[in-house]
């Protein structure tokens, strides 16, 4: 870890003996808050330029990028600033380089007192707006993507687009209780007659009790929320994986509700005041569940038996403790889909299944008797702590030589390996796994800021399998999985189908503790400081190429229901490019795959297959949805959206196994039932099936 220089240390003692002289005058924080706040901000402007591996200068323009991040984070829908309060901290951009060199931190003030008006503001018009009451008129609109949108001028335009929204939620809530009324009446083998007054005046009444918990609970935002906030924007202008950590979220700034959490079982995200999912976990609540995945918009929370909580403009760790709760109770997560469409997911919470996070395998049968085994990796997991307490613990390595060996025992005609949807783990593990499929050679080269330069490679010369081998990726594989991907296809060892590209994210960071750095010589006692979580170093292939931001293309792409989505570093705010440096010196494997041959078999036969048809239409259709942000304020359109949308899950769930689909959780299975069900649903993959096939022509081109 690197430690500041000395001048650096003289530069910050001068800083805190600066902040001792200043803040004497009353406000929402205490000088030692206001002391160490500007002490985080100087310690920021020194750590951030030094460490970061992009080299950026804390200077104007970075300035100019994290004002614009932390106006998204103050209001990201758009829902309480005029155009005039944005021209006014706009005035504050050109200095928050300077600011927070000299230890003079202004903007998070200036945006907590402009925004608690606008709020208490906003508290007013609704509570007018509800009094006076909605109707159901037809035929109104609002834009519902807020980059799309500009910012009001006046009162009385902030009015009119808060009786938009709340005319819409109120909507939407009605069709939930008719959905509800007529679901319970089907139920109990009865017609149902929903009486619309009584359920718009419901849906009123739940909107605005609603909406009076989400303004007060914006009204307790405190003015350290504000500045931590603000140190996260400048950080997040370097890069997006670079955080400012508050000492409330230390321990869980990658939050996984997992094992003995007995949540959910996701990763989340805050995005610009939207909590996001990153991805399920396996064997989680979630992943059994089904209907919960990767890049839905969490819109509110609701316990069981209970009213929903927006979460929109919540900080992450306040919607996990809402997520989180005792093992077999129900939550239910309303989210936006990335085509626009509102689902409800009810999830029973419980602790993460630990088989199925492990490796796992199983033969299918391919076309024309093929003989098919299949690997499913989710990650690349190792616990290193138990690992140096000399423990003996389970590794994604160890596991995955074990299920070759079973394959090698079963005359396999040839292996998928399936990385979709794996985000990463070990890199340890990315390279002892390549070395499974290859004799000894680079894997992986790993480059620092200075440009110091390491290759990590596999030292063993021994092949567990050498037979034909596909290996399938999507948007959602990264990191490690990238690595393995990308070292699989330039030793020309296995055929990559899947997306057109995988994640993109080829960095690496580290977490610095910043009360590591308070200088002993200032003799203060400063609180929690929080910590820095900064990219230090960069992967790239050993043909040279980097894996950050295009990631990995595969050799022959398929249809993906996800293709449309803008998931991925490519669309990240100020994510590093792509570049590449010199090859390292690697011997290609010993046959070589003729890839267009192969391509354009699998193609030919990919464009007559219905189940890839269906995908395809479907993703089009979705990608048309996605781009229409209009909200229609319209009961008919609404329903007939909802309508539309269930009808694609439908369709593609008839073709694609296990798609979107709930686990009867009131049936307990046995372990071979478990394995049975889980053998059809890899049957049914359409992309297994396709491999399989791909496999077969490798089989009869090296005849």
């Amino acid at each position: 870890m690197k430690r500041m220089k000395f001048s650096s240390l003289v530069s910050l003692l001068c800083v805190c003996v600066l902040f001792s002289t200043q803040f004497l005058h009353a406000d929402p924080l205490t000088v030692e808050q206001r002391k160490r706040n500007l002490l985080i901000g100087h310690m920021l402007s020194k750590q951030l330029p030094a460490l970061h591996y992009s080299d950026k200068k804390l200077d104007d323009a970075l300035g100019e990028a994290a004002f614009g991040l932390y106006l998204k984070q103050l209001d990201s829908q758009k829902r309480f600033l005029l155009q005039t309060d944005v021209d006014d901290l706009q005035g504050f951009a050109d200095f928050i380089d300077d600011n927070m060199k000299d230890g003079r931190v202004v903007l998070p003030d200036a945006g907590y007192d402009i925004l608690n008006e606008r709020i208490s503001q906003v508290r007013v018009i609704v509570d007018e707006l509800i009094a006076a009451g909605l109707s159901a008129t037809p035929n109104e609109e609002y834009e519902g993507d807020p980059k799309k949108l500009g910012y009001v001028k006046t009162l009385d335009e902030l009015k009119e687009r808060w009786r938009k929204i709340l005319k819409a939620t109120i909507m939407s809530r009605y069709l939930d209780l008719k959905e509800d009324a007529l679901a319970e009446a089907k139920e109990k083998n009865e017609v149902a007659h929903p009486d619309f007054t009584v359920l718009w005046q419901e849906a009123t009444d739940k909107v605005a009790k609603q909406n009076k918990l989400f303004l007060h609970r914006l009204t307790q935002e405190t003015l350290q929320d504000h500045y931590d906030r603000f140190f996260n924007s400048v950080t997040l202008a370097f890069g997006p994986h670079t955080n400012y950590i508050p000492p409330a979220s230390k321990e869980q700034f990658d939050i996984q509700m997992r094992g003995s959490l007995e949540g959910i079982g996701a990763l989340l995200r805050e995005e610009d005041g939207v909590i996001k999912v990153v991805r399920i976990i396996p064997g989680s609540a979630s992943a059994r569940q089904g209907q919960l995945e990767a890049e839905d918009t969490i819109l509110s929370v609701a316990q069981e038996g209970e009213e929903p909580v927006d979460v929109t403009d919540m900080r992450l760790r306040d919607a996990v403790r809402l997520i989180r709760g005792p093992k077999d109770t129900e939550v239910r997560i309303a989210v936006r889909k990335t085509d626009g469409a509102k689902v409800v997911v009810p999830i029973v919470r419980d602790v993460v299944q630990m088989e199925d996070t492990f490796v796992k395998s199983v033969v299918v049968e391919g076309d024309d008797g093929l003989r098919l085994g299949y690997i499913n990796i989710p990650s690349f997991y190792r616990d290193f702590e138990k690992s140096k307490n000399g423990e003996a613990v389970r590794n994604s390595t160890d596991d995955t030589r074990v299920e070759l060996l079973k394959m090698n025992a079963q005359n396999v005609d040839g292996i998928v390996l399936d990385l979709r949807n794996n985000g990463g783990g070990a890199l340890v593990d990315a390279v002892d796994i390549t070395g499974l499929f290859i004799e000894e050679g680079p894997v992986v080269q790993i480059r620092t800021s200075m440009g110091d330069k390491r290759v990590l490679s596999d030292k063993d010369s021994s092949i567990t399998y050498a037979g034909p081998l596909v290996v399938l990726v999507n948007k959602f594989s990264a990191s490690a999985s990238e690595i393995l991907a990308a070292a699989l296809q330039d030793y020309g060892r296995a055929v990559i189908m899947g997306g057109a590209h995988t994640h993109g994210k080829g960095s690496v960071q580290t977490v610095l503790d910043l009360n590591e750095y308070v200088p002993w010589l200032s003799m203060e006692n400063y609180d929690d400081l929080g910590a820095l979580k900064v990219m230090i170093q960069k992967f790239y292939r050993i043909n040279g190429g980097s894996t950050q931001y295009k990631g990995v293309v595969p050799d022959i792409v398929l249809p993906s229901l996800y293709e449309y989505l803008k998931t991925g570093e490519r669309y990240l705010e100020y994510s590093l490019p792509w570049d590449s440096i010199e090859s390292v010196e690697y011997s290609p494997f010993n046959e070589t795959l003729d890839i267009e041959k192969l391509k354009e078999k699998s193609l030919a036969r990919v464009k007559a297959e219905e189940a890839f048809t269906v995908i395809k239409d479907e993703a089009t259709k979705a990608e048309v949805r996605s781009k229409d942000t209009l909200i229609y304020i319209d009961l008919d359109k609404m329903e007939q959206e909802r309508a539309v949308a269930q009808e694609a899950r439908d369709r593609i769930g008839s073709e694609v196994q296990g798609f979107g689909k709930e686990e009867d959780e009131t049936k307990e299975l046995t372990k071979a039932e478990k394995e049975q069900a889980w053998k059809e649903v890899v049957q049914g993959d359409p992309y297994v099936m396709e491999a399989g096939r791909v496999i077969e022509d490798i089989i009869n081109l090296t005849k």
